[in-house]
């Protein structure tokens, strides 16, 4: 008896994923400094809509981009900070300064990518052996090493201006 072998062919997979190329300039970074409903390594959960009345008096421009929660250590600017279903959406450029050079040389590696925010917590609860975060004044947003909220990254890099221009030439092909 000779066995038989049948080969079947996958199917094709339709996803859509959103790219970003063209919002994130040469020294551009985005992610997510905060999730909400997830606890962090200290026990706090931020609740949808905690930073709201923050971000509306402040502003992006007025939290502090800095490195490791160092005061003396700010990097950059943050363009756009806000609540979507997920958390605290970021993004922000690095400055041309020797620590921000270096900064987003190991973001681009990989080397660094977590996102730690610096906050003075208004209204907050305790249930079920965490604080629940109802109400946030967000002083700055860190680049650091350790996160305690793990999911906390960076999500998005830009690039060198040539290869962002390869990658802008290809993003423009795929959608037509």
């Amino acid at each position: 008896m000779t066995p038989t072998i049948h080969r079947t062919r996958r199917r094709l997979v339709h996803l859509q994923a959103p790219a970003h190329l063209e919002a994130l300039g040469r020294d551009g970074f985005e992610g997510y400094a905060s999730l909400f409903g997830v606890a962090d390594s200290s026990g706090d959960v931020v609740q949808p809509g905690a930073f709201r009345q923050s971000l509306k008096l402040r502003g992006p421009r007025r939290v502090r981009m800095l490195y490791q929660h160092f005061a003396h250590e700010p990097i950059g600017v943050w363009d756009a900070i806000a609540e979507d279903s997920t958390g605290l959406y970021v993004k922000g450029r690095v400055t041309d300064i020797e620590r921000g050079r270096e900064v987003l040389a190991l973001v681009r590696d990989g080397a660094l990518d977590g996102l730690s925010i610096g906050f003075r917590t208004k209204r907050a609860r305790r249930e079920g052996g965490h604080r629940l975060l109802l109400e946030i004044e967000l002083w700055e947003i860190s680049v650091v090493t350790f996160p305690l909220l793990s999911g906390s990254r960076i999500t998005g890099v830009g690039m060198k201006n040539a290869v962002a221009a390869e990658m802008r030439r290809a993003a423009e092909v795929l959608r037509t």
